[in-house]
Order: structure tokens, then sequence, then C-alpha cells
């Protein structure tokens, strides 16, 4: 732990009542707030992500299909392909793909592991990223906002379900997450070249929407300090050191010049086709979704505003601005204008929140400190102080209250996460683990089938060899599904005819139920199937032997409340379980039968 030994920051928004003092002359010495070092801060945020890295499920099917199926394909020739790695759309970027598969290859190299290991290793890359950009953000905090409200923030993110959720997620959302902190921290600090640099790194090999969140830097630099000059020359010097080789390794293997962040632009914003074919969802949604990630913490971030309207006129400041280097309305800015944003498309994601999770932990401990500054202006209005005192000697017990709501509201939303999703990555552990697949003396190839669950495959990292192939059986989706890469040479640069980008299904993508050599199913543990097309496999025990089965949640069957948080003792009676099911067939067909239909 560290003391601040010069004046404490954030303390200025009280102006005259931060600080109490006696008429009469007194020697007593007001100490500052004592929190967290950047090494400690680090340790415990790098102890949490590696936590998130090996515990948290995949949540989003595009985070399997888009990311770590092409990942595993540049790794190991086999993976496989969406439509937007398709030469004709390149909507996706391999500079993204390659920043994590070169040392995943050079791991894969040296030690010669199990493909499950690596990909646990890239998740711990990913966490220790993200743990390195949140202790940079967090001394931005503590430098321009305040020791105490950097003190809050971080234990809001140690806690975060979200952050659990999006801290090891092979996601450009996550990615770009970690250089928003960077960017972010680095305007605070005023060191604006290195600000617009990580602004450039977030927008253009993690997410480009992103540019949205560097638009108040931009204001900052160009029209409130007047560094036009600045701006324009690191901007080029950026944009030709990132983009130029992004350019280059992305056209050599599209086979043709490329620049994925215009075309993901251009088919998103300016198409008549865009995001809206793949589900849209009422306003409601992220502040549902915000509040199971982030609990009361949420809904404080976005009284903020209203909170810091409030401080001002009941507790008027001495100085100008509370903060250190600029006004709220622009420090906070890139985090409402983002919501303002995201809150009105249709097409709404969890992971489209990713970049702006550091703030809601940020706005959320800053309105915590003003409703302490307007605590103890009532109070010192109404009590005489003998002594000199400052507001947080009588106003932690709020930030205490608020600290152990908000830890347990996120301890039992992860654990609920765990105890009711995990089960997909339990089951197909089972290839890499079980002795009895292991032990196989057939080297034949093996088809693994899954079919309603497709969207729950955590990628093709979980099996021990190139040997096995995830196939798709049909169920009642109608979308576009994904298909292996070819086994040529140019596979990234042949474009596909069964590729489209309207969301429709292609019965190519469907394999043949009789040829399958394993089954994934979920049994909802009734008899009645939901539809012909999705019958309940493990019925068949006359074709099917279950070699594990893992509880998973029944989502229809279980309360709103129970299956989000998890309450000991409490949430098993208002929860329904079905069973997430490994089937192995009991006479798999031959290879010569499978070739037939491949």
């Amino acid at each position: 732990m560290t003391k601040r030994k010069d004046s404490v920051r954030g303390g200025k928004l009280g102006g005259s009542s931060s600080f109490r003092r006696p008429s009469s002359t007194s020697t007593t010495v007001v100490r500052p707030p004592i929190f967290p070092s950047a090494d400690v801060a680090f340790k415990t945020l790098l102890s949490a992500r590696i936590c998130a890295a090996i515990w948290s499920q995949i949540s989003d099917c595009d985070e399997t299909y888009n990311y770590w199926e092409p990942l595993h394909y540049l790794l190991y020739n086999k993976g496989l392909q969406t439509w937007e790695y398709s030469p004709e759309f390149a909507l996706r970027s391999y500079t993204y793909l390659l920043i994590h598969g070169v040392p995943a290859y050079l791991y894969k190299q040296v030690f010669e592991p199990n493909p499950m290991l690596i990909f646990y290793f890239v998740r711990l890359l990913l966490g220790l990223g993200c743990a390195v950009a949140e202790v940079y953000f967090y001394k931005g905090v503590c430098r321009e906002f305040g020791v105490h409200i950097g003190r809050a923030w971080l234990v809001f993110q140690l806690f975060s379900a979200g952050m659990f959720i999006s801290s090891a997620a092979l996601l450009p959302s996550s990615f770009s997450m970690y250089f928003t902190m960077a960017a972010l921290s680095a305007w605070w600090h005023q060191k604006y070249k290195l600000a617009i640099f990580f602004t450039a790194i977030s927008v253009l090999l993690g997410w480009p929407f992103v540019g949205l969140i560097s638009l108040p830097i931009v204001y900052d630099i160009v029209i409130r300090r007047r560094k036009m000059r600045t701006f324009i020359f690191w901007s080029i010097i950026s944009g030709v050191t990132v983009l130029m080789p992004m350019i280059l390794l992305d056209s050599s293997y599209y086979g043709s010049r490329v620049m994925a962040p215009i075309n993901i632009v251009l088919y998103n914003v300016f198409s008549s086709k865009g995001p809206e074919l793949y589900g849209t969802e009422p306003f409601s949604f992220y502040i549902f979704n915000g509040f199971l990630n982030y609990n009361i913490i949420w809904i404080l971030s976005l009284l903020t505003p209203v909170a810091l309207l409030f401080g001002y006129l009941i507790v008027p400041a001495k100085t100008k601005q509370p903060t250190l280097t600029l006004p709220y309305y622009v420090s906070l800015s890139p985090y409402y204008l983002w919501l303002a944003v995201m809150m009105i498309q249709p097409h709404k994601e969890e992971r489209f929140l990713f970049p702006v999770y550091p703030l809601v932990s940020l706005c959320g401990a800053i309105t915590i400190d003003v409703c302490q500054r307007i605590f103890f202006r009532i109070k010192s209005s109404l009590v005489k102080f003998t002594t000199p005192t400052h507001y947080l000697n009588h106003t932690t017990f709020i930030t205490v209250i608020v600290v152990i709501i908000s830890v347990i509201l996120n301890l039992s939303r992860i654990l609920a996460l765990y105890r009711n999703y995990h089960a997909p990555m339990d089951i197909f552990m089972e290839f890499s683990t079980s002795r009895d697949i292991l032990e196989d003396p057939n080297d034949k190839k093996i088809d693994v089938c899954i079919g309603k669950d497709w969207y729950r495959y955590p990628s093709s990292f979980f099996f021990p060899s190139t040997k096995y192939s995830i196939r798709f059986l049909k169920s009642d989706f109608r979308g576009m599904l994904p298909a292996y890469y070819s086994h040529e040479d140019n596979a990234t640069q042949i474009t596909h005819d069964y590729f489209n980008d309207l969301n429709q299904e292609n019965p190519l993508m469907y394999f043949k139920y009789d040829y399958c050599d394993f089954l994934i199913d979920f049994d909802l543990k009734t008899k009645k199937a939901n539809s012909p097309l999705e019958p309940n496999y493990s019925l068949r025990t006359d074709e099917w032997k279950k070699i594990r089965e893992v509880p998973f949640l029944n989502p229809q069957a279980s309360h709103p409340i129970y299956r989000a948080f998890y309450i000991p003792f409490v949430s098993y009676k208002h929860t329904k379980f079905g069973s997430f099911n490994l089937l192995q067939k009991i006479t798999p067909a031959t290879e010569a039968e499978v070739k037939s239909v491949n």
C-alpha cells in the first residue's frame, strides 16, 4: 500500500467542505488516504484475469467461429471459415489473429502441447495484456480524478462480472477495450502522442467503431489545446505504422488488396444488409445486460451526470474544476457518447459494450464520491467539528456499503455463469482427457456432430488432433453456418459459392446423422422433442452410449433472477437443469462410408 505524499487529488469538488477546520488554531495534521501502489494493483488484477482465463466460458459464438477457428487454421492448417473471411467480403483481419497466433505458434513449436493448452495459453496472454492496460488506466484515474476514486475503481474492476467475461475473450471488442484504457490514460497523463497511437491500434487492429470513443480526445487536442499539427502528424505516423503492415499481411492472405476495417464499416453502416440480419433487441437490452455485469455500479454510472450536477449545486467548489486537467464533460464523454450510439442500434450484443466496461467502474466510483461529498456537506452544516477533518473520514462507510453489495452481486453472478453455463467446455475437454477416447486404436478420422447447440461449440482447440472434425446436423436454425477451410495451400484466397452475406443457410454445411462418431446433445430431461429437427438424441440408447454428462441450465424452466445470480441453498429450488451429454456411436461408420458423404 502507498500513501500519497502530495495533496489529495479529487478532493476539490467539495472545495470548502472537503476539509473542515475549527475557528481556533490547531496543529492536527490531516493524513492523505492510503491507496494501492501500481505493483499491488497489477498483482491483484492479474490474479483476477488469470481466474477469468481459466474459468470463464465462451459467451459469444462469434468468438469461436470468427477468431478461435481461423486461429486454429493458422496453427494447424485446419479450422472453420466464416463468410466474413471469404475473399469476396474480407471483413475480418488476419493481422489481428497473427498478433495472438505468433506467441501461440512459438509455444506450440517449443513444447508441442495439447491444442487445448494453447487455447488457455492464449487466454492467459489476453488476461496479462488486460491487467497491464488496467494498471496504466488505474494510474491515470488516480492522477486525473483522485486516489480515492482510483481505489474504488480498482475494487469494482477486480470483482466485475463484466470483466470476468470480457478480459480474456479473443474478440476485437476486448482488444479495443485494452487499448481504449491505454489511450484514455495517456490522454489524462497529457501524453497526447501516445494517446493518438493507442487509439490507432484500437481502431485499426481492433474494432474500427471505437473511433467514436476517441472523438473527445480529438476535441481536446485539436480544439481545446490547439495542437492541430501534433494531431495530424501523429495520426499519419500512427496510421502508417499500424495500417501499412496490416494491409500487406491481410492482402497476402486474401490474395488481393484488402483493408478489413474499411470493409466492416461499409458493410455494417453503409450497406442495405447490415447487422440487423443477425437479430435485433429492444432499447432495454443494454439496461438489463449492464445490470447483470455491473449491478448497482452500472446504475450509479448512468446517474453520474445527475450526481455531478447536484454536487455542483450543493457542494460549491473553490477551484474552477475538480479534476486535474479536464472538465468532467470532456473526460467522461467517451462513455456516454458510446452508450448513446449503441443503445439506439437495432442490433445489440453484449460484447459491444466491452470497450467502455472500465468506464462503467469509473463513473460508478465518481457517483459514490459525489454522494460522499454531499453527505459530508449536510453533516458539516449540522455538526461543528473541533479539529480539521477530511470528508473521507466521515463518509467511507458509504463506499464500503456499496463495495460490499457490489462484490456480493458480482460473485453471485460469476458463480451463476460458471455453474449454469460452463458445461459445453467441460464436455469438449473430454476429447483431450478421456482415456476411453484417447486410446481409440483406430486412426480414422472422427466426426463429432452437434445440432441445435451449434453456437455452444468452444472451438477445435478442444480436440486433441486434427483427425477430429466438428459437423453440423440440421436443426431449426436457418442462418449461415461456417465451413472448413479448403485443404489447398491458398485456402484463404479461395472464394466459395456456398458463402453469402445475407445470413441465408446453405444445405452443404450439414452432415449426415448416420455417419456421426460422437454427438453433443443437450438433454432437457423431457421425452417430448422441441421439433422434428431437434430430437432428444440422448434417449436413443440403442444407437448411442453416454460418455459423460454435465448439468446445464434449462433457462425456460428456471426463475430469471435465480438463473442470473447464484444464491447458496436457495437457487437450486428455483432453477432446473438438463444435461449436456457427450454421446458415442455404438456402431460407428467405417471410414469408406464417411468419405462417401464428405
